[in-house]
């Protein structure tokens, strides 16, 4: 499960310079994300606003320049939560992060003028998510795998690359008659991954935040709603696209989806539908190991890949643990899944915001 390292080129003669994000940087910055190899939909300027206006978070995008070319990005936000702490990640609610650059003296560079500003703001600690070990002289954990597959040109050859027992699930939902549907809003997606989220415990991000991710994105941002033979929805996912590249990122579903066979005909019915406008890469994006969605991954045939996300400790003595292994966040999922789905959708987005 060891990650390859980012191709980069060799250090080159000229110097970087960096320096903040400014207001007519954004076309400039999204047509560098666009072509520069070690970027990913995160790096995405949209996410800039998305975060200081949807979750009133302190961004602090920098910008690696070498003469007057662009060679390098690093989007980062200020978190401070009273439960995990300041911090300055690259990215929250984002699974992928840290530097897109051209070369390593530029993704170095930009790695060095984090921990300074870190050190500036006073933060905890600064976290990068690589999708590849970068910094070996900062701490890493390695909770997290990412999924990633070719998508084959040809449908059908798509459909027998899945292992067969995931395969006969596949053909059980289409013998029963689901269909599914690419839905113009959101609000079909939202009661779905509502009721998911409250069953697992977890606080839903606010049925604004999702139509905002259209708005922003516009047809890189899909959802995809599967229904029953009656009509009645009962699986649905919002999808990213960036460059040959689908990450269905945000999933919902009813108590009987498993039953039905929904969430396996759900990520099919998106594979055969990016295979059809020559998406090349499937993303199944973050799992933690030892969770049902990390053995649901993999029994589609999918090889997991370490995540490395790396942290410079500078106010704190240990890595944080925002995640369920944390014991108060254990009391916390056992206490949300108790709340009337009502509350908890109209409490949520307050508490979401700081468990990027």
């Amino acid at each position: 499960m060891k990650a390859e390292a980012i191709p980069m080129a060799s250090k080159p003669a000229s110097s970087v310079t960096i320096r903040g994000f400014r207001a007519e940087d954004a076309d400039r910055w999204e047509t560098f994300v666009e072509r520069c190899p070690s970027a990913t939909f995160f790096h995405r300027i949209g996410w800039r606003d998305i975060l200081e206006e949807e979750f009133r978070h302190r961004t602090h995008y920098l910008v690696a320049e070498r003469g007057a070319d662009i060679v390098g990005v690093l989007p980062l936000a200020e978190v401070k939560s009273r439960l995990f702490g300041h911090s300055l990640t690259s990215l929250p609610f984002a699974v992928y992060g840290g530097p897109a650059a051209d070369d390593s003296q530029a993704a170095n560079a930009l790695v060095d003028a984090a921990e300074s500003l870190g050190r500036e703001l006073r933060v905890g600690h600064v976290e990068m998510r690589h999708r590849a070990p970068f910094r070996d002289d900062w701490p890493r954990q390695e909770l997290y795998v990412t999924y990633r597959k070719a998508i084959l040109p040809d449908v059908e050859a798509n459909l027998l690359a899945i292992p067969r027992k995931q395969r006969a699930m596949v053909r059980k939902a289409v013998v029963r008659g689901l269909v599914g549907e690419i839905d113009a809003d959101t609000r079909r997606f939202f009661a779905l991954y509502a009721d998911n989220v409250h069953r697992h415990g977890t606080p839903a991000f606010s049925a604004a935040y999702f139509e905002r991710l259209r708005a922003v994105f516009g047809d890189a941002c899909e959802v995809l709603t599967v229904v029953g033979p009656n009509g009645k929805p009962v699986s649905s996912v919002l999808s990213f696209y960036f460059r040959d590249e689908v990450l269905p990122y945000y999933a919902g579903d009813v108590a009987e989806a498993r039953e039905l066979a929904a969430n396996d005909f759900k990520y099919w019915d998106l594979m055969r539908r990016a295979c059809e406008r020559g998406v090349r890469v499937f993303d199944y994006g973050r799992s933690k190991r030892g969770t049902g969605s990390f053995d649901f991954k993999k029994n589609w045939g999918f090889e997991p890949t370490l995540l490395a996300y790396e942290y410079r400790l500078l106010r704190r003595d240990t890595m944080p643990q925002n995640n369920p292994s944390n014991p108060r966040y254990a009391a916390f999922i056992a206490l949300w899944r108790r709340l009337p789905i009502g509350l908890a959708n109209r409490l949520g987005p307050s508490i979401v915001r700081y468990l990027g």
